[in-house]
């Protein structure tokens, strides 16, 4: 019969090994929601899948690593409970949680930078056929103008939907910070220079916009709207804007 510390280190081993396995297991079957996640932007769901996927394997870790904790709170509850003996060295067990917690980090760099590199997130260039935009702040409202078709609107950013965009972002003054929550946007706004947001509308509807940057008293009030509208609609706000 195997004695008791050969007992503890073979149920060691094989929880650490039952560990790394619900690991692999959810690395390789957890599907690309980054992809698949739906939102009020291509943005948004980028970001929202991400955090999908995070969740779906941190949750099991999580739920995994407490039922031990308890469980051998439970079990060594009385201070002078039978094999509550101090952990010997288990070289197993510690390559085990080693290469475990090597496993997750690969997952999570892997998974952050397939959405990290992606143009509607970190911006490296729109398409050709991209909507422009200048988004300008100055305390405390916004100016969009539309270079392409000489127009621009204060305090309301229409967009089309299902048609990439790119915003030029830039302040008059000082630094501000255009954010829209609900379309996953955000993106610092400095007077001199340009920050750039490309993304694609994939719904349409009415969105808070405001300046994420504290900037002075009237920061509070610093408010727009995006409006996102069907293709037919945007072309006939502009009509409109050149009447």
């Amino acid at each position: 019969m195997s004695s008791y510390p050969e007992a503890r280190a073979m149920t060691e081993t094989r929880n650490g090994l039952v560990a790394t396995l619900v690991v692999v297991g959810l690395a390789t079957l957890v599907p690309s929601v980054a992809a698949q996640t739906g939102g009020s932007s291509t943005t948004d769901g980028l970001i929202w899948g991400l955090n999908t996927e995070l969740l779906a394997v941190a949750i099991p870790i999580t739920i995994l690593v407490e039922a031990i904790l308890f469980y051998t709170v439970w079990r060594f509850r009385a201070a002078k409970s039978e094999g509550a003996k101090p952990t010997q060295e288990n070289r197993r067990l510690e390559v085990t949680w080693t290469v475990t917690t090597a496993i997750v980090l690969l997952f999570v760099g892997v998974a952050s930078y397939g959405v990290l590199a992606q143009d509607h997130v970190t911006d490296t260039g729109p398409s050709e056929d991209a909507l422009e935009v200048d988004v300008i702040a100055e305390k405390y409202s916004w100016t969009f103008h539309y270079p392409e078709q000489n127009v621009t609107t204060m305090d309301t950013l229409v967009l089309p939907v299902d048609q990439e965009v790119r915003l030029n972002v830039t302040s008059t003054d000082w630094i501000h910070s255009f954010h829209v929550p609900d379309m996953g946007l955000k993106q610092d706004a400095f007077p001199g220079g340009s920050n750039h947001l490309t993304t694609e509308p994939t719904e349409t509807g009415s969105y808070q916009l405001y300046c994420a940057e504290f900037c002075g008293v009237g920061h509070s009030s610093m408010l727009g709207t995006v409006e996102v509208k069907s293709q037919e609609g945007f072309q006939d706000w502009l009509d409109q804007q050149s009447e």
